[in-house]
């Protein structure tokens, strides 16, 4: 199947659509084209630096403005961070994605950290990839030279649902990240969330954002989401496994040599779930206790399930070679003290509203 960056919303609708057992068969038939499929990347997400985020994202127990109970850590040390990667290795991972709750990237100090945190996990012969919030293209280039290889940045759903969600930044800015990582050799993983109240037609349309990108993503997240309490959107009923898979496949239709990772949600999806998923073309997973905040299975059961299904973890720079780490004193790219406007369009979301006054009310 030949890669397509043309991909039309009615297009993707009618793949989604498709009777479930004709949408399975070629979804796995286009998956063995471009990929092993008894092979799966492992990930490790760590939270480097939680709660306090200023953005007003409705599924997210990190803003600042809700009340959920979070206990917020400043941002980790180095040793700390080390620390952690090696666990993962040791547990079956090849990636450690680092998080912080971060609206966007400011020069200083604390990037500094991070940028010695890329260094130090690339040392480790593990794939790093960062999830920081919006990045200048100097930002980029500074990650890329530390050695990082991959940028997570998240297009969440449609253009058109993005609104209903989140009021403290633009879509644009999303896709102008993504823009300022692919000035690197950096590549990206974007992806988003379903379940947060958007129709078919979002779901098409967030693909469809993603597939004509080119070019495309190396990693897509399908995340469902996990409703946290205190959150806009904490009454949500949890997707139905039928969704996911659906989701999944259509991604790996649409997206033939991409990454699909099936992310948040897993411990709300049986085993047999998962197998269909993997079945559907997903072939990466997060693994370890938490994602950022919200529960995932345990890496020992993730791995009986591995041997259950007789999936082999991915190694490391399978995909891509591994990029060479310049240590600090030897920095082309230096900071430039940026202060970017970012977006702000400054609509009201009454559901975020409301959570931010229950919030009120709780503290």
């Amino acid at each position: 199947m030949a890669l397509r960056h043309d991909w039309t919303k009615e297009e993707i609708l009618e793949i989604y659509n498709k009777p479930f057992m004709e949408l399975l068969y070629e979804a796995a038939t286009v998956h063995r084209q471009h990929h092993d499929p008894n092979t799966v990347q492992v990930s490790t997400l760590l939270s480097i630096k939680t709660g306090g985020c200023p953005e007003d994202c409705g599924y997210c127990p990190q803003a600042a403005r809700y009340h959920t109970d979070l206990e917020g850590n400043d941002l980790m040390s180095v040793s700390q961070v080390k620390a952690q990667a090696l666990r993962a290795k040791s547990a079956g991972s090849s990636r450690v994605c680092m998080g912080a709750a971060w609206r966007n990237v400011r020069d200083g100090e604390e990037f500094d950290n991070v940028l010695e945190m890329v260094r130090t996990i690339n040392k480790l012969d593990m794939e790093v990839c960062c999830t920081l919030g919006m990045i200048t293209e100097n930002q980029a280039q500074r990650l890329a030279e530390a050695g990082l290889y991959a940028y997570n940045h998240n297009l969440d759903s449609s253009e058109e649902y993005y609104k209903e969600v989140i009021s403290t930044r633009g879509y644009q800015d999303r896709l102008d990240t993504i823009g300022n990582v692919r000035k690197t050799n950096v590549t990206v993983c974007s992806g988003g969330i379903i379940g947060m109240g958007e129709n078919e037609a979002d779901r098409a349309g967030m693909l469809v954002a993603l597939s004509t990108l080119n070019p495309q993503p190396e990693s897509v997240p399908i995340n469902a989401l996990v409703p946290v309490e205190g959150t806009p959107l904490e009454e949500q009923e949890p997707v139905p496994i039928w969704e996911m898979i659906r989701m999944v496949a259509t991604t790996r239709i649409v997206m033939p040599e991409t990454q699909v990772r099936l992310s948040a949600g897993r411990t709300q999806m049986s085993r047999e779930g998962q197998a269909m998923c993997f079945f559907a073309g997903a072939n990466s997973i997060f693994a370890g206790d938490k994602l950022l905040t919200t529960p995932n299975p345990d890496v020992n059961e993730d791995m009986e399930m591995f041997k259950m299904l007789g999936l082999n973890p991915q190694k490391a720079f399978e995909k891509k070679a591994q990029p060479e780490s310049v240590d600090a004193e030897n920095s082309k790219y230096q900071s430039k003290g940026e202060k970017p406007k970012w977006t702000r369009p400054g609509h009201e979301i009454d559901r975020n509203l409301q959570a931010q006054e229950k919030a009120k009310t709780k503290a």
